[in-house]
């Protein structure tokens, strides 16, 4: 069998490794904090991440990019009583992202279309 192809992606340790990472941010009990606050507390380093992990591969990235969307959309249920249901607190993240797209460095590559 001949080798023809090489497809550089992240290894799955890596992969294990940085959801551990995200999962140690605890952003969902970060009530205290403002949408900038977070974003500039994780974004150099998901920044980091999509640079170089990204630079080849980068739909591999998307399902943990997908997962910070998810712990931010569990943030915004937690600060706002009134967005506790999941609808409210996605159409209150949807609407941040359109206003702010840049805000958070993995909104370049993801969409809050789920």
């Amino acid at each position: 069998m001949n080798f023809t192809r090489f497809l550089p992606a992240i290894s799955k340790e890596a992969l294990k490794k940085i959801s551990r990472e995200v999962r140690s941010w605890r952003i969902h009990r970060r009530t205290g904090s403002t949408f900038v606050q977070l974003a500039r507390a994780i974004n150099p380093a998901v920044r980091g991440w999509m640079n170089y992990y990204g630079a080849f591969y980068r739909s591999e990235l998307h399902g943990l990019l997908r997962r910070i969307n998810a712990y931010l959309v569990r943030w915004i249920r937690r600060k706002c009583k009134r967005l506790t249901g999941l609808r409210k607190a996605l159409a209150c993240l949807r609407g941040v992202a359109s206003r702010y797209p840049r805000m958070f460095a993995h909104w370049q590559w993801t969409s809050l279309a789920w």
